[in-house]
């Protein structure tokens, strides 16, 4: 999908320094996949202490084994 967007050349350098990378699209896509990592992660964490585990569980039951 082609795609214009205006991005700030000075911040798309230091990308392309800091990433190594080649080219600008490289550039671009290795930072939204690490943009979306990241969210991934904080939804990830916002999920800790907001889980209630069953203390009685056991793990080798649940697969059958007793």
């Amino acid at each position: 999908m082609a795609t214009n967007l205006a991005i700030n050349d000075d911040l798309l350098n230091s990308a392309l320094n800091i990433g190594g990378l080649k080219t600008k699209k490289e550039t671009v896509n290795l930072a939204l996949e690490e943009f979306i990592q990241r969210r991934k992660r904080k939804d990830a964490i916002n999920l800790f202490g907001t889980i209630e585990f069953a203390k009685d569980w056991d793990p080798k039951k649940a697969r059958g084994k007793k």
